[in-house]
């Protein structure tokens, strides 16, 4: 059987593009596209120098693990132990899954020249199949993690925030929202709500005390807030067109699942009223915001 070095270095690559990228999107941690590849293809390199060698030591456990490692930080340069474990274990039920396919299909199609040296499995399988279980497995992986990250656990379900306006600071506890899509009609910056009896330590009481008079246009006098208010249009259960007075801030910190992340530009929401009967949460922060973070 005459195998070619090149042909099985770019199916390597291929196959962990795909596992990468997989692994990206479940975690909803973006990977750059250099950053894949050169992950990607020092993985290769190691399946090419674990076919052509004989010393054992290439094929050792510990070898492969460090590789692991290498890959996932050379890919999403995780922030800390805990998110870097995370994209580890993602990272190897993705592999496990692709694998999976690619027996089955084997098994299936039953290609002829199939061989496995040093724990590498090689042959003259048409590339088709490479490209056939790439799919099937990315479609796979990705269908049953979306299927299970969308039951939120109750750790899910909240995160910290911490704003700061003029030097002043307020600690929130708030709520992952997924019905919560309020944007800025005109600008789309996103907007997070919070309860008004809790920003009294970060805005002046002129325009907390004067939310709807403010909304309705009253002439008040919001100082250096006159360009930051924004008047934000919501509909709800029980209230179709419902209006929101927000206001503009350069950068609010989300710590979100003990990773900490600075969001630029943002609309703080004012609710005039209490978010939880049991007072757990004072704040909304909408799904597609924790995504984009």
């Amino acid at each position: 059987m005459t195998l070619y070095i090149d042909i099985v270095f770019l199916e390597n690559i291929f196959m962990n593009c795909i596992i990468l990228l997989a692994t990206s999107i479940i975690i909803k941690t973006p990977v750059k596209i250099l950053r894949n590849l050169i992950a990607s293809t020092i993985g290769s390199i190691y399946a090419i120098i674990i076919y052509v060698s004989h010393i054992e030591i290439y094929s050792n456990f510990f070898l492969k693990l460090i590789l692991s490692f290498a890959i996932i930080y050379i890919a999403f340069k995780p922030v800390n132990l805990k998110s870097f474990s995370k994209h580890l274990v993602i990272f190897y039920l993705t592999s496990f899954t692709f694998g999976g396919v690619a027996f089955a299909l084997l098994y299936f199609v039953n290609p002829k020249n199939i061989m496995l040296q040093n724990g590498v499995l090689i042959g003259t399988y048409p590339i088709k199949m490479i490209l056939m279980g790439g799919i099937v497995g990315f479609i796979i992986i990705t269908i049953s993690f979306k299927s299970i990250k969308g039951k939120l656990t109750k750790k899910d379900m909240y995160c910290n925030l911490k704003i700061n306006s003029d030097g002043k600071e307020a600690n929130i506890t708030a709520i992952i929202d997924t019905g919560n899509f309020l944007k800025d009609p005109i600008t789309k910056i996103p907007v997070v709500v919070i309860e008004k009896e809790k920003l009294y330590n970060i805005f002046p009481s002129t325009i907390l005390e004067n939310i709807t008079s403010i909304i309705n246009g009253a002439d008040i006098d919001l100082g250096e807030y006159s360009s930051k208010i924004r008047v934000i249009p919501f509909k709800s259960l029980g209230k179709e067109n419902g209006m929101l007075l927000g206001i503009k801030i350069d950068e609010i910190e989300i710590n979100y699942q003990d990773i900490i992340h600075n969001l630029k530009n943002v609309i703080i929401g004012i609710y005039n009223g209490n978010l939880s009967r049991n007072g757990k949460y004072s704040g909304l922060v909408g799904m597609d915001i924790i995504k984009s973070v």
